[in-house]
């Protein structure tokens, strides 16, 4: 085994997740929604309590696994979670009660996130996380860009797409387009960005005022 690998194994199982999370991964996983990892579930749980966010946007419900973890690590947040699948929906909607979070503390919304993006308000939120229609995650970007206050995140689970990213043969249309978000993000003057490398991957955007 690799040190990468060792490494990668120790945190994967020093990670200690709360009890109504691990009850929602483990409904994900029945219904095929495809949970972040708890390695990723814990760095977007820390990074919403270091910006001690209050206003957050979800693309992408599944389960409720992702937003457990957002609002573990900032329990006075608002939560505004879009999903297209009402099943997804209800399962995240259980989680949520199941955890003992409070109806105002989220907000579920059913429909398209391209439909749902353009109604909202600009610069006004703490974090946008995205993780939802790959095919679609650079328009996405943008829209959480533009959703996002100065200083406020952006987050992009799965980015590494399970190594393709790394890989130049690989050229699909999910895989471009979260190499090309990688490199322009990295090129771009409006956003700090880095990635880390844990778990699935996590694109972490922060918009500054270049004013």
């Amino acid at each position: 085994m690799s040190e990468h690998d060792a490494n990668a194994r120790f945190i994967r199982e020093s990670i200690v997740e709360p009890a109504s999370i691990a009850r929602a991964r483990a409904h994900a996983i029945e219904l095929g929604a495809a949970p972040v990892s708890a390695a990723v579930g814990s760095q977007i749980a820390v990074l919403a309590a270091a910006t001690a966010a209050r206003s957050i946007v979800e693309i992408g419900t599944g389960a409720g696994v992702s937003g457990l973890w957002l609002l573990h690590g900032a329990p006075q947040a608002v939560l505004t979670s879009i999903d297209n699948e009402p099943e997804h929906l209800a399962a995240a909607r259980q989680a949520f009660a199941d955890a003992r979070i409070p109806a105002t503390k989220a907000r579920f919304i059913t429909g398209r996130a391209s439909d749902v993006l353009p109604r909202m308000n600009e610069a006004s939120y703490d974090i946008v996380l995205i993780d939802a229609d790959s095919e679609n995650v650079i328009e996405y970007v943008e829209h959480g860009l533009r959703l996002a206050r100065t200083g406020g995140m952006v987050l992009v689970p799965r980015v590494l797409a399970g190594g393709r990213v790394a890989d130049p043969v690989q050229r699909d249309e999910v895989t471009s387009a979260y190499r090309s978000l990688i490199q322009e993000t990295q090129e771009s003057s409006a956003v700090l960005a880095t990635v880390s490398t844990t778990g699935e991957g996590l694109l972490q955007l922060v918009s500054v005022d270049n004013d």
